[in-house]
C-alpha cells in the first residue's frame, strides 16, 4: 500500500512532461492501491511504500517498463489486495526513483501519466494486476473554454498569494500552461478536497465540465479563506485588547503597591467582607453571599459583571435579616391607640388585642394574615396605619391595582439587564424591619397577562406555613416573612382567587351610620381640616345639625371621602375670608350650610317615586356600599311581550321571568283579570340604565313591582325590599345585608323587608339602626304583598289625595 508522503510535490521540466505523454499505453497493469490520495496525470508525488506485496510491486516495475497503476480505495481502513475495494479509474503512472530505508519499506517518486479505467482483474496475488483501458480527454476549444481557463487562472492566483505553503511556481505553471485538462487538474490537486471530490474529478473527461467544477471548488475553498482570514483578524484584534488591559491593569497595580496605595476592588472586597461578616445572615444566604464576593474579587472593576455582582451584594446586605422592632405588648396601650384613629370598628380592634394577647404568651407567634373587605372610605388603609402604631411596628403600603406582571411579587433572575428583586424584598429593605405591618392595598384588583398571574405569586406570601421561605428570583435564597404582620385591603371578595381568599382571615368593615358619621366628623375630621387650613376653632365652628345637612344633602356614600371634601371646602371659604381681613367668626349651622356648598346634591325621592303603582324600592350591593334601587314595571297593548331593560346580566333577567311566571299562576288569588297578559306587553326596567346589574336578589322586587302595576295598587313608599324568588313564590336568601341595610338607613327607609333565613346576618348592626329599621323577614310572597298593601291604595284615590293636598298648600300660601 502507498500512503502520500507529505514533503511538497515537485514539478517536471516541460520536455520531461511531452517525453512522458509519449510513453505508450498498456493493457496490464500492476495496480498499486492508494489511501486517502487520488494521483492526476502529470503530476509528481512522493509516496512511502509498506509491506511486502507492495514492495515486489515495485521492485517488478522497476525490472519491467516502470509503469504501474495508482487507484484509490473507496474505504482504506479495507484490504489492500480486495480488487471490489478499488475505484474502477485510476491514473497510470511512471516510477522516477526509488530509495529503500532500513524499516523495510520505501521512498518512491512517481509521475502521473494518463488517466486508465480498469476493465478486469487478472490477479490479485502477490499483487492486483489489472486489464486497463486509456482514456482520453475530451477537449472543445472555444471560447467559454478560454475564459474558464483565465478565470482559473486569476483565482488561483489569488489563492497562492494568501496561503503561504503553496509556492509561487504553481502560480506560474497555472499562468504559462495551454493545456486546459492539465490546468484544472494542477489547480484540483492543490486544493483541500475531500477523496471522492478528487476521484470525482478524475473520472470527468469532458475538460470544459472538469474546469467548471475545478473553479466551483476554488471558488468555494477562497470563500472558507476569506472568511477564516476574518475571523483570525477579529479574535487577534480582541486578544491584543485584552492583552493590552491585562498589561496596563498589572502596571497600575504595581505601581499602586510601590505607592503603597490599595486596589480599589481590593479595598471593595474587603470592604464587603467586614459588613457581611457583621450580619446575622442564614446559612444559606451567608453561602451565596460568600460565593458571590469571591467572584467580585476575581472581576476586574471594569467587567461587564461587576456592577452586576456589586448591586446584587448590597441587596443581600441591605436587606433586615436579623433586623426587627421590639413589639408594644402593652394591650391597654393598643387600645387606646387604636381608639384615638378611629371611631367604632370594634370587630377589627378586638382582632388585634387578640393577637397581642397571644404575642404576649408566645413569643414566636407567626404573623396573622388579614383581608379588610368594606366600600371605600371606610378606613381601610388608614386602620392599618394605626395598628402599626399601637404595636410600635414599622409600617409599608404596597398597591396592587393594577399589577399584572409576577416578577413585580417575585422579583427578575439575575440574567436580564436592569434586574430587581420583587416590591415585597424592595419594601422589606426601604422599612429596614423583617416584622413591619404589611398593608397589600387593592388585592381585588389585581390582574394578569402574559407576564404571569401575580395572584398566584401571593400565595406564597400570604401562606404561614410557606412564607417562611419565601425565595425572590433575584435573592435565589429563602427569606423569612413569618413575622411579617400582613393586611389585604379589598372592596369586593368575589373578584379575588378562591385559593388566595383562603389563605387569608377575613373582616369586612360595612359603612357608617348617620348618628356615626357625625361623631367622627366632630371628632377626626372637622380637626384634621381646621389644622389642614390654618384656621383655629374660634374663626370656624361646626354646629351638629349642619354636619348632619351635609351628609344628607351633600353626601351620599358608605366612606367618609366626599364628607371630608365638604367639609375641606367650607374650610377654604373660611380661609379666604380670614386672608381678605374679615376677622368676623363664622359658625356654620343648618341654615347657613347652602351659603357655603350651594344647593343640595341629593334629595329623597322614595315617596316620589313609588307614589304610581309598578315602581318598588329594592336594595342593591355595590363596591361602594349599599344602595337604594328603584323598579318599575309599565303595560302597553301589545301581544303577550316581556321585556327587561336597564343593562340587567342573564341572572337577573331569569329572576325577572320567574317573578312573571309566578305572578301568571297567581292571577286569580290576585285578582288579575287574564287579558292582561293575553292583550298588553309588559316592561321592567331598573333606572341607572348605564350602569351594570345582575343577581337574584331582586327576584321578589321586580314580582312586587308587576303586581302593583297589574292591580293598580300603590305600594308603601316607606318600605325596601330584597329577596330571590321562586316559581312556588318562595323567598330565599341573598348576600350583603349589613351593606344593604345601611344603604336603607342612609336613605331614610323604614321598613325593610327581608328573607327569613337572613336574619343571622343582622345581629351585626349598629344598635342605632337596628332601633331606626323595622326588619319584617318573610318566607313567601304572600307575606311581601301583605306587607307592602297594608296601607297601599288604588291610584285613583292616591291621585285625588294629592290633588287635594296641593289645593291645600295654596290655600295655606295665600293665607
Amino acid at each position: 500500500m502507498a500512503e502520500l508522503n507529505r514533503k511538497r510535490s515537485t514539478k517536471p521540466k516541460r520536455a520531461d512532461r511531452d517525453s512522458v505523454a509519449a510513453i505508450p499505453a498498456s493493457s496490464r497493469l500492476p495496480i498499486l492501491p492508494l489511501e486517502n490520495i487520488v494521483i492526476y496525470p502529470f503530476m509528481v508525488a512522493p509516496l512511502q511504500v509498506t509491506g511486502e506485496e507492495s514492495m515486489q510491486l515495485i521492485d517488478d516495475v522497476i525490472q519491467g517498463d516502470k509503469l504501474l497503476g495508482l487507484v484509490a480505495q473507496r474505504s482504506p481502513a479495507g484490504n489492500e489486495f480486495d480488487y471490489n475495494n478499488l475505484y474502477k479509474v485510476g491514473t497510470a503512472a511512471t516510477l522516477l526513483k526509488m530509495a529503500k530505508v532500513p524499516d523495510g519499506s520505501a521512498m518512491v517518486l512517481v509521475q502521473g501519466v494518463y488517466r486508465v479505467r480498469l476493465n478486469r482483474c487478472l490477479q490479485t496475488r502477490p499483487y492486483i494486476l489489472a486489464e486497463a483501458e486509456r482514456l482520453e480527454p475530451q477537449v472543445k476549444t472555444s471560447r467559454h473554454v478560454q475564459a474558464l481557463m483565465s478565470n482559473l487562472a486569476v483565482q488561483f492566483e489569488n489563492l497562492v498569494s494568501q496561503v503561504p505553503h503553496l509556492p509561487d511556481e504553481l502560480r506560474i505553471a497555472v499562468s504559462n500552461s495551454d493545456d486546459p485538462g492539465r490546468v484544472a487538474d494542477l489547480v484540483a490537486s492543490n486544493i483541500r478536497l475531500s477523496v471522492e471530490e478528487r476521484q470525482n474529478l478524475l473520472e470527468t473527461l469532458d475538460v470544459e465540465e472538469r474546469m467548471e467544477k475545478v473553479t466551483q471548488m476554488l471558488s468555494k475553498e477562497l470563500d472558507l479563506l476569506q472568511l477564516g482570514t476574518k475571523i483570525q483578524s477579529k479574535v487577534q484584534s480582541q486578544m491584543s485588547k485584552t492583552q493590552r488591559e491585562y498589561y496596563l491593569r498589572e502596571q497600575m497595580k504595581a505601581i499602586r503597591q510601590e505607592l503603597g496605595e490599595e486596589d480599589e476592588v481590593a479595598r471593595e472586597v474587603r470592604m464587603l467582607q467586614k459588613k457581611i461578616d457583621a450580619l446575622e445572615l442564614p446559612k444559606a444566604a451567608r453561602n451565596a453571599t460568600q460565593r458571590e464576593l469571591d467572584r467580585l474579587a476575581k472581576m476586574p472593576a471594569g467587567a461587564a459583571e461587576y456592577t452586576v455582582s456589586r448591586t446584587y451584594l448590597d441587596w443581600m446586605i441591605c436587606l433586615p435579616w436579623a433586623t426587627h422592632t421590639k413589639d408594644n405588648l402593652d394591650i391597654k396601650k393598643a387600645r387606646r391607640v387604636l381608639d384615638s384613629d378611629h371611631y367604632d370598628l370594634e370587630k377589627v380592634k378586638d382582632r388585634i388585642l387578640e393577637y397581642l394577647a397571644v404575642r404576649r404568651l408566645k413569643k414566636d407567634m407567626k404573623g396573622p394574615i388579614l383581608c379588610f373587605v368594606g366600600p371605600p372610605g371606610v378606613g381601610k388603609t388608614s386602620l392599618g396605619k394605626s395598628i402599626a402604631r399601637a404595636l410600635g411596628r414599622k409600617f409599608v403600603r404596597l398597591s396592587l391595582g393594577g399589577v399584572r406582571d409576577e416578577a413585580e411579587i417575585r422579583g427578575h433572575r439575575r440574567t436580564y439587564v436592569g434586574a430587581l428583586p420583587g416590591r415585597i424584598i424592595q419594601s422589606l429593605r426601604t422599612t429596614g424591619s423583617n416584622n413591619p405591618v404589611f398593608m397589600l392595598d387593592e388585592v381585588d384588583k389585581l390582574g394578569a397577562d402574559f407576564r404571569g398571574d401575580p395572584s398566584s405569586a401571593l400565595l406564597e406570601v400570604l401562606d404561614p406555613e410557606q412564607n417562611f421561605s419565601f425565595s425572590d428570583h433575584y435573592l435565589d435564597v429563602p427569606f423569612d416573612l413569618s413575622q411579617v404582620m400582613f393586611i389585604a385591603t379589598a372592596n369586593l371578595l368575589d373578584p379575588i382567587p378562591p385559593a388566595l381568599k383562603d389563605r387569608m382571615e377575613v373582616l369586612e368593615l360595612p359603612g357608617y351610620t348617620l348618628d356615626e358619621k357625625v361623631k367622627i366628623a366632630q371628632k377626626y375630621i372637622v380637626s384634621k381640616q381646621l389644622k389642614a387650613h390654618g384656621i383655629s376653632r374660634k374663626q370656624l365652628g361646626f354646629d351638629k345639625l349642619a354636619l348632619v345637612a351635609i351628609i344628607d344633602g351633600y353626601t351620599r356614600e358608605a366612606g367618609l371621602r366626599n364628607l371630608e371634601r365638604e367639609v375641606a371646602t367650607v374650610c377654604r371659604k373660611v380661609a379666604r375670608r380670614v386672608a381678605e381681613g374679615k376677622r368676623r367668626a363664622v359658625k356654620l349651622t343648618a341654615r347657613n350650610v347652602a351659603k357655603f356648598l350651594g344647593p343640595e346634591s341629593f334629595y329623597s325621592e322614595v315617596a316620589e317615586r313609588t307614589s304610581v303603582p309598578g315602581v318598588v324600592t329594592g336594595l342593591a350591593w355595590t363596591s361602594v356600599g349599599g344602595e337604594i334601587l328603584f323598579i318599575e314595571a309599565t303595560k302597553m297593548p301589545g301581544a303577550k311581550g316581556f321585556s327587561v331593560t336597564g343593562q340587567v346580566g342573564s341572572v337577573m333577567q331569569e329572576s325577572a321571568q320567574a317573578s312573571l311566571s309566578w305572578v301568571r299562576a297567581k292571577a286569580a288569588e290576585l285578582k288579575i283579570d287574564a287579558k292582561e297578559f293575553e292583550e298588553q306587553d309588559l316592561h321592567v326596567h331598573i333606572p341607572a340604565g348605564a350602569i351594570p346589574k345582575d343577581g337574584p336578589s331582586a327576584g321578589i322586587t321586580i314580582a312586587t313591582s308587576l303586581v302593583s302595576l297589574l292591580t293598580d295598587r300603590t305600594i308603601r313608599s316607606d318600605v325596601a325590599m330584597t329577596g330571590e324568588i321562586t316559581l312556588r313564590g318562595k323567598v330565599l336568601p341573598v348576600g350583603g345585608i349589613k351593606e344593604k341595610l345601611l344603604g336603607a338607613h342612609r336613605a331614610q327607609i323604614k321598613t325593610v323587608i327581608l328573607p327569613a333565613h337572613n336574619k343571622k346576618d343582622t345581629l351585626e348592626l349598629p344598635e342605632k339602626v337596628r332601633k331606626d329599621l323595622d326588619l319584617v323577614y318573610v318566607d313567601n310572597m304572600d307575606d311581601v304583598l301583605k306587607v307592602v298593601f297594608r296601607n297601599g291604595r288604588p291610584a285613583r284615590k292616591t291621585a285625588k289625595r294629592t290633588s287635594r293636598k296641593k289645593g291645600a298648600r295654596k290655600k295655606a300660601a295665600s293665607a
